[in-house]
């Protein structure tokens, strides 16, 4: 029997100092840090996977964009999980989200925007979207306009009015139809600038190659289709917020086509980016995306 006047074994002590200090400080650890990532079910029932963190207003919605997921976030989640509650999203077909759909049409990804919302119970948002992501934070914002602040592009609406013929669509569309991989391979390496992290680029160009094929051709058919209809623009004629682009350098914005429908457009370009600047260009991509929310918080 352990005599309990003896002397504690200064090294078991420690141990249990620093057992009772992890348990003390695990709360301010893991705040703002989702455990797990969390399912709703959209509009058609498909179940939607998605993350929370942090805590402040407005809350930030990241969507990511064609062929992805919510890990091409992951540059962003601490910085602006620090003053803002962010959420994360896997749109249907992508990341840990269902894969059921017929169709991904970018209603319905904006659906499944509009569902993670109403489950979280958020009403002061800033909807964030890369690429393909940009056509769905519009039509989300279109379905929740009182909840909406602004939105907030990221390499998207270059020109919102670019008029798309049906065999410019066929053209971009065939070489994925006849063999996804390569053709996806090569569209991505035209997206990206050499760069001394060729790991990172080698990530993104598998990792995007790599998506199951019918979800990816459904998508792309889906946003180029709204080129050739116009409602690339005309969705922006139904939607009262702010829209501010953070992008690269590779290709122009046409102020003017955008500002024919937007209520009101920014851009900012970061010089010598490319089409993933939040994984490349993670710092000055985080401030500029730092400047858009503090403006449009401000103007509100």
């Amino acid at each position: 029997m352990t005599n309990k006047n003896s002397k504690q074994n200064p090294g078991t002590f420690t141990a249990y100092t620093i057992i009772i200090l992890a348990f003390l400080l695990l709360p301010n650890l893991v705040q703002g840090q989702s455990q797990w990532p969390q399912i709703v079910a959209s509009k058609d029932s498909t179940p939607i996977s998605y993350e929370v963190y942090g805590t402040g207003e407005p809350t930030l919605v990241f969507v990511h964009g064609w062929s992805c997921d919510s890990r091409y976030w992951q540059k962003q989640v601490e910085p602006f999980s620090k003053d803002h509650k962010i959420i994360i999203v896997d749109l249907a077909g992508h990341g840990h989200s269902g894969m059921t759909r017929e169709t991904y049409s970018m209603k319905a990804f904006g659906e499944d925007i509009q569902s993670v919302i109403e489950a979280t119970g958020d009403v002061n948002i800033i909807l964030i979207g890369h690429s393909m992501g940009g056509a769905v934070i519009a039509e989300a914002a279109r379905l929740m306009p009182q909840k909406v602040k602004g939105l907030i592009g990221v390499d998207t609406y270059e020109n919102i009015e670019y008029p798309l013929s049906k065999e410019g669509y066929n053209m971009m569309i065939s070489p994925f139809e006849s063999d996804f991989e390569p053709a996806t391979r090569q569209f991505v390496q035209q997206m990206l600038l050499p760069a001394k992290d060729t790991a990172l680029q080698n990530w993104i160009i598998a990792d995007m190659a790599a998506a199951p094929p019918t979800i990816a051709i459904s998508a792309m058919k889906e946003v180029l289709s709204q080129s050739i209809t116009g409602e690339t623009a005309s969705i922006f004629d139904e939607i009262n917020a702010p829209v501010y682009v953070v992008k690269g350098d590779l290709w122009p914005v046409d102020f003017e086509a955008n500002r024919r429908h937007m209520h009101s457009f920014e851009a900012v370009e970061i010089e010598n980016a490319d089409h993933f600047l939040m994984l490349n260009r993670s710092e000055e991509f985080n401030a500029e995306l730092k400047k858009a929310i503090q403006t449009i918080t401000k103007n509100k």
